[in-house]
């Protein structure tokens, strides 16, 4: 076989292993993993990956691969602790973790908000999201978490149109040490500074940050 028939062939090989790879992970999403236990994620995130704000599970679709596929081992190692999520983790290989983690981040997601530097807090909610509680050694939100809580790479994951209740039992997760699979615990160190009032008006401001789906 010519040589450059053979660049075409292994192109084409490529192709097909880089489809069916991103096809596992899809599959998997919609109808679990290989080993028993392995439940779809569709059922608790829903069929388009946006969660179910009602009963407070999250978004994944358009999440970091990275980050998706930490918070999936830490919960398989039980450095994050869930119920529901621990087993399902467990029962994920690694190679599914890595498919599944790559789908969910294809998938179309929210569009950012639009909050400008400039705007003023209406709410001590709002200040503590924007502007931080420096006097307690609070940082704001979006000095981590980027403007309007969209997300920063793989380490700080979007806030904008997360369920509150979701984002609410994430900081009281981090608050009680249930939580504790960031570096340094930044987390549970700005969660404690917070009170239950705190905690809730920032997880609602945070999740009342909606914007249309980007196709």
């Amino acid at each position: 076989m010519m040589s450059f028939e053979r660049v075409l062939l292994g192109g084409a090989l490529l192709l097909l292993l880089g489809n069916a790879h991103a096809l596992d992970g899809k599959k998997i999403f919609n109808e679990g993993g290989s080993q028993p236990g392995a439940m779809p994620c569709v059922a608790c995130h829903g069929a388009d990956g946006l969660g179910m704000a009602a009963a407070g599970f999250p978004r994944l679709a358009g999440l970091p691969a990275e980050y998706v596929r930490k918070q999936l081992a830490d919960f398989s190692s039980g450095a994050r602790s869930n119920p529901v999520m621990q087993p399902l983790a467990k029962a994920l290989t690694e190679a599914e973790i890595s498919a599944l983690s790559q789908a969910l981040a294809a998938m179309p997601a929210p569009a950012p908000a639009t909050v400008h530097r400039s705007e003023m807090p209406s709410t001590a909610a709002q200040k503590l999201a924007l502007q931080g509680a420096w006097e307690r050694e609070v940082p704001a939100c979006v000095s981590c978490h980027g403007p309007a809580g969209v997300g920063v790479g793989r380490a700080f994951p979007p806030l904008a149109g997360q369920p509150a209740a979701y984002l609410t039992a994430q900081l009281v997760a981090w608050q009680t040490g249930a939580r504790r699979n960031d570096p340094n615990d930044l987390m549970g160190h700005i969660a404690k500074a917070l009170t239950p009032e705190e905690v809730q008006g920032v997880a609602q401001y945070f999740a009342s940050l909606q914007q249309e789906v980007k196709p």
